[in-house]
């Protein structure tokens, strides 16, 4: 009898929580140390199969983003010796991830596309070296790497060939 293969049409959605560290509202790190900063987010990902080992998707401008935690909205609060979370330069922004928002039938039309940043900018630290990055895989987040802290996004990856 001859064997048969059958291929599945499936796709892989991927939901994903992406966030900087944040010791508060304000959106800063360090607050009260010489050392008080914005934060500097930066993501990258890449999905592998581990029975063919091919790459079967990467992290690029394709993802479609929607930033939940903004802050500060003013860079000047980077520079306050006290500054707290929604007074003077210190304000932010806050909300909710939509409540459908893992569906696989959630409209996310409205998000923005994810923005590609350089190497550089984005600074990664401790074991970006230890893999081999696809070069497709790119480092992803809002416009601004400092006062985006928050991420939802979504990417929807076809069956590889």
């Amino acid at each position: 009898m001859p064997k048969v293969l059958r291929f599945l049409q499936t796709t892989l959605e991927l939901n994903l929580i992406i966030k900087d560290f944040k010791q508060n509202d304000t959106g800063l790190e360090y607050i009260g140390a010489k050392n008080q900063q914005m934060g500097d987010g930066g993501f990258i990902m890449q999905l592998t199969d581990t029975d063919t080992n091919k790459v079967v998707a990467v992290s690029d401008k394709s993802f479609k983003c929607e930033i939940l935690h903004k802050a500060p909205l003013n860079k000047l609060c980077e520079s306050e010796s006290n500054p707290v979370a929604g007074e003077g330069v210190c304000t932010f922004m806050s909300k909710e991830a939509p409540t459908n928002w893992l569906q696989s039938n959630f409209d996310d039309t409205n998000w923005a596309n994810a923005v590609e940043h350089n190497f550089a900018d984005v600074g990664p630290k401790d074991g970006y070296d230890d893999i081999n990055w696809d070069e497709n895989a790119k480092f992803i987040w809002g416009e601004d790497l400092e006062t985006d802290n928050t991420l939802i996004c979504k990417a929807t990856i076809e069956q590889p060939q």
